[in-house]
Order: C-alpha cells, then structure tokens, then sequence
C-alpha cells in the first residue's frame, strides 16, 4: 500500500494532516536543502512530537515522495497546448522554473516514477502532447529522451548555482580567478578545440541555454514522428 492509499489517523490530540506535514517540509527543503529534512525537523516545526508523524508517514523516503508530488503540481499548465511541440516546451520550462524555486527537487528528478497524482498528471500531459503521431514504443524513447535532457539541464544548473554560493563567487568571478592557470594551459597547444570555444565561443545566460539544447531536442524528436507536428 502506497502512502497515497494509506487512511490518514485521526487529527487529535494535535490538529495535524499530511497536507501541513509535507507543507512543513517543503518549506524545510526550501531554506536548506534535503539534508535539512527529518521527521523530527518537521514535527518540531508543527509543535507535534516526532511519533505522531509516523502515523501519518513511514519513512523519510515516503516523505520526500509527497514533498516531489506536491511541487509537481507546478509543473502542470493550466491549459495543454495542442501542438506536441509547444506541449512538451511548456512542461519542459515550467519543470526548469519550479525546480529553481525548489533546487532539492533536482536531487529528486529521474528514478523510478512518481505515483502521486500530480506526478501521474505530468506524465499523462507528457505522454498526450505525442498521443497518435507515433507507436507506443518510438513516444516512450521520445518522452525518456526530452526527460533526460531537462534533468541533466536542469542538474548542471542547480550545481552552479550551488558552487557559486559555496565559493562566494559568481561564474565570471571564478573564471577571472582561474584564468591565469587556463591561459597557460590553452598556451600549450595540447588543447586547440577547447582553446576555440574558450576564445570564440559565446556566452549565454542559463534560460538561452536551456532552450537551445530543448529545441535541438525536439527537433529530433520530430525527425521520429510518423506523422508531422500539428
């Protein structure tokens, strides 16, 4: 039994519910990280004694099952687009926007699937924008193809923003520390692709980045269709 299908115990003698629970550790996860998570973290948050939220959740794995389907409810538009393209787009973006708003959430993306019913909701929007235009099996690669991207993007980014905070340098601030040694090295000769993107490579900011690698992606995505984009 899932903790979705599991009855919540009554709310005496401490007004309490998985809806303030998760709620409490979200906000938790918020300010510090997973690492700031813990049911006693949470229970002293609620003024409740740790014991009482075990009738509510077994294990801290069952709570961070409920922290990532609550966030998921983000990630959902209001409205599905009816191109595939601009379908996949939007959940592509909206996951990007929410897991800035909540950086734990990328510890947390990929793995086995969410059962909840925010998590079942995102991948019935993912898996509809290519109902139709191709068999099961070539929408399934294309899904898991997009969904590697947009986590691996959305990974490097959080680790950046995440280095720049544990240095207390900012990408340009670390690049001019360490430019010295990288002139020398590119000064070698032993790097002359890197040395191009080093000196005739642009730099973009992180959103341009990300759409970019989203829209090779689709485009390949594309390519596999039986029938072409709406």
């Amino acid at each position: 039994m899932t903790v979705w299908d599991r009855p919540e115990p009554p709310t005496r003698p401490v007004p309490l519910d998985r809806e303030r629970i998760v709620a409490a550790a979200v906000a938790l996860a918020d300010e510090g990280g997973l690492d700031a998570v813990s049911l006693r973290k949470v229970a002293a948050r609620l003024n409740a004694g740790p014991m009482r939220l075990y009738g509510y959740i077994s294990t801290k794995e069952e709570l961070f099952d409920l922290m990532v389907d609550e966030v998921q409810a983000e990630i959902l538009p209001e409205e599905r687009p009816a191109d595939w393209r601009e379908a996949l787009s939007t959940l592509a973006h909206r996951t990007r926007r929410t897991a800035l708003r909540h950086e734990w959430l990328a510890d947390l993306l990929g793995g086995r699937p969410s059962l909840g019913p925010n998590g079942l909701a995102v991948t019935e929007a993912t898996l509809a924008a290519l109902d139709g235009l191709a068999d099961v099996d070539t929408v399934m690669r294309a899904v898991e193809t997009v969904s590697a991207y947009v986590n691996g993007a959305v990974r490097r980014e959080i680790a950046a923003l995440r280095a720049e905070r544990a240095t207390g340098l900012s990408e340009q601030e670390w690049q001019r520390a360490h430019g010295p040694h990288v002139t020398r090295m590119l000064a070698t000769g032993r790097f002359p692709a890197l040395a191009r993107a080093v000196h005739d490579g642009t730099d973009v900011d992180p959103e341009t980045t990300f759409t970019t690698g989203l829209e090779w992606v689709l485009d390949a995505v594309s390519g596999k269709l039986d029938r072409p984009p709406a």
